[in-house]
């Protein structure tokens, strides 16, 4: 398992793409998991703040995404607790315009697979966003209709929207995810963790 970890902290596989953005910024890997973990938090990719950080979600979507959780720091970043796997490893970096680039499919295709099979049977799973909705569950939905169809994967698999700010008019927009999806999925994390 180290030695996955280590591979992955060491890919410059993205060297080229990241120099190229408007970040201009090398590659640093986040690599948060170990095997045994209760829940896996299955993300998008780092951001900014993450990439200089080192940690995963300390920002405020992470805020945000521990408040949804029902968890405080020292749970959510407890490693045989919580793993945090997204479909890229390394902040993607911004466009142009300033607005984050999507993760590269590369990091997926090379990692993924071999850190689920490390990570083995996770009781809880959280999806985080559209491309972890597709990767984890498949086809082509969009994120409102994956979540709000999230009693077909619970209780094992939650499919939740971003924790950005950026989706805090989505979630004034489906008050049912505060009211009927929040509270079951602290539960169940109350549940798994117990």
């Amino acid at each position: 398992m180290s030695t996955l970890a280590d591979d992955i902290r060491a890919c410059r596989l993205c060297t080229d793409r990241f120099a190229a953005t408007q970040t201009g910024h090398s590659p640093r890997p986040v690599v948060w998991f170990r095997p045994g973990a209760r829940i896996l938090i299955a993300g998008q990719a780092p951001g900014a703040r993450v990439h200089a950080s080192g940690r995963p979600f300390t920002d405020p979507s992470g805020d945000r995404l521990r408040d949804w959780m029902g968890i405080g720091p020292d749970v959510f970043y407890d490693r045989d607790r919580v793993a945090v796997v997204p479909m890229a490893f390394c902040f993607p970096g911004y466009d142009a315009k300033g607005s984050d680039l999507p993760p590269p499919p590369i990091c997926g295709q090379t990692w993924h697979r071999d850190v689920m099979q490390a990570l083995g049977p996770v009781p809880l799973v959280l999806l985080v966003g559209g491309y972890a909705h597709r990767w984890h569950l498949g086809g082509r939905m969009g994120v409102t209709e994956r979540v709000r169809g999230w009693r077909d994967h619970a209780p094992g698999v939650f499919p939740l929207p971003h924790p950005s700010w950026r989706n805090t008019g989505w979630i004034k927009k489906n008050p049912w995810f505060e009211a009927d999806l929040l509270p079951a999925l602290r539960t169940r994390i109350r549940d798994v963790l117990s």
